[in-house]
C-alpha cells in the first residue's frame, strides 16, 4: 500500500512542475512579446531551438533586438520558444504602397505607429495617430463630412494590436518619438498607459475625446 502511494506521489512531482513552469513561460513570454513589439526587428529573431539559455545566446548575438538586459533577452527566449503566435494577424495591414495623406510617408515602414480611417469606403493610412487628428479634426482642409468616417483604427503601442481609436487611451508627448516626432502613444488599456507615462514622462493620459486641435498643433510646437 505504501510502496502504492509513494509511486502515485512520484507520478504528480512533474505535473506540479509543470504547472509552475506553464505560468513562468506565460508571463515571461507575455513580456517579451511586448519588448520584441517595440525592440526587435521580428524577422532577424532566432530559432527556439534548445534550452532558453541556448536561445538566449542566439539572441545575444542575432543583431535582431537593441542592447538587452539580461532579464529582457530571457523574456524574448520565453516568447520564442512558448508564446510564439501570428499576432501579426490581428496588427493593421498596411499596404506597401500607402503613403500617410497629410505628410506623405510611406505607412507601411513604420507599424508600431500605424492609424487608419475608412471615409466613404476609402481606407486612409497614417504613420501615427498625431496625423490621423490632423485629417480627422481639421475637417475644413479636406474634402469629406466627418459623418462620413465610419470606422477608425490605431495600434496599441505595446503589441501592435490593432484597436478601435475611440476606445484607446493615449499617453500626451512622452519622451517616445514617433515617424513625424512628438506623438500621442495608443493602448488598449489604462493600466498599460498608466506604466508607459510613468516610465517616459508623458504629460497626460486623454480619451480620443478628449484630444483637441490645440493639443494636435502643440505637438508640433504651434500654440496658440
Amino acid at each position: 500500500m505504501r510502496h502504492s502511494i509513494f509511486i502515485v506521489l512520484m507520478g504528480m512531482v512533474p505535473l506540479f512542475a509543470q504547472q509552475t513552469l506553464d505560468a513562468k513561460s506565460i508571463k515571461l513570454s507575455q513580456k517579451g512579446e511586448r519588448i520584441v513589439n517595440v525592440l526587435c526587428d521580428f524577422h532577424k529573431l532566432p530559432s527556439a531551438k534548445g534550452e532558453i539559455e541556448s536561445v538566449m545566446e542566439r539572441l545575444a548575438t542575432s543583431n535582431a533586438c537593441r542592447p538587452l538586459s539580461k532579464s529582457k533577452r530571457e523574456a524574448v527566449a520565453y516568447y520564442l520558444k512558448y508564446g510564439k503566435t501570428d499576432t501579426h494577424k490581428q496588427h493593421i495591414a498596411v499596404p506597401e504602397d500607402a503613403k500617410c495623406p497629410v505628410c506623405g510617408m510611406f505607412v507601411s515602414k513604420y507599424p508600431k505607429w500605424a492609424a487608419m480611417m475608412e471615409v466613404n469606403g476609402h481606407i486612409h493610412y497614417f504613420d501615427g495617430v498625431k496625423d490621423m487628428m490632423k485629417y480627422y479634426i481639421f475637417d475644413g482642409d479636406f474634402p469629406y463630412d466627418r459623418k462620413t468616417v465610419s470606422k477608425m483604427t490605431v495600434s496599441d503601442y505595446y503589441t501592435l494590436k490593432a484597436i478601435p481609436a475611440k476606445a484607446a487611451w493615449y499617453v500626451v508627448d512622452p519622451d517616445v518619438f514617433g515617424p513625424m516626432g512628438h506623438e500621442l502613444v495608443p493602448f488598449e488599456s489604462q493600466k498599460e498607459a498608466k506604466t508607459f507615462m510613468q516610465e517616459h514622462h508623458g504629460k497626460a493620459i486623454v480619451r480620443f475625446h478628449e484630444i483637441t486641435d490645440t493639443m494636435v498643433m502643440a505637438l508640433d510646437g504651434i500654440t496658440q
